[in-house]
Order: C-alpha cells, then sequence, then structure tokens
C-alpha cells in the first residue's frame, strides 16, 4: 500500500488565487451517536498549474508534498465544467456556492 495516494473529488469554489483552487468535498456519513445520515464537508486548497479551472468545475485532487503552508493537494482532472455565467447571476451563484 506504500505509495498510495489519496484522491478525493470535489467542486471548485474559488479560483481567485494565482494557481490555487479552493475545492469542497462532500461526503455523507453516518452520525456516530444518533446513526442519522448526514454531509460532512472539508475545503481543501489544491494546486492547478494551468489556472484550468474556474468555479462550479467538478475536479479530482490527489494528496502530494506541501506545496505552501496549506496547500498539501494537486489538481489531477477536471471531470466537469461548471456553468460560466456573468453580472448579477454570476455574484448571486458565488454567494449560493461560497457562503
Amino acid at each position: 500500500m506504500a505509495g498510495q495516494r489519496r484522491e478525493r473529488i470535489g467542486v471548485v469554489v474559488s479560483d481567485r488565487m494565482n494557481k490555487t483552487v479552493v475545492v469542497r468535498v462532500e461526503r455523507i456519513m453516518k452520525h456516530p451517536k444518533y446513526g442519522k445520515r448526514v454531509r460532512a464537508r472539508a475545503r481543501y486548497k489544491a494546486h492547478d498549474e494551468q489556472n484550468q479551472c474556474r468555479v462550479g468545475d467538478r475536479v479530482r485532487i490527489v494528496e502530494t508534498r506541501p506545496l505552501s503552508r496549506d496547500k498539501r493537494w494537486a489538481v489531477r482532472a477536471v471531470l466537469e465544467r461548471g456553468k460560466v455565467l456573468e453580472g448579477p447571476a454570476a455574484a448571486a451563484a458565488e454567494r449560493i456556492v461560497n457562503p
């Protein structure tokens, strides 16, 4: 199992930094005490060498060596492109995606 890198699939919620995107990963887990299924969310900063990812894209990220203080992941592939919005609709979508 040595050499296996962890992979996650998530949605890009921010692409404002140069060569870095913020990816939100959701997983469904069972609550330890009550047994109800709940959504657990995590946000990862991932390296995007070509600045190809945009907000709303579905991406696969892979664990890598530390690239900065917060960045330990890299974008491996863009699985699905998000809708491109401009103007007031983009601002409203940004508030929904990034509360």
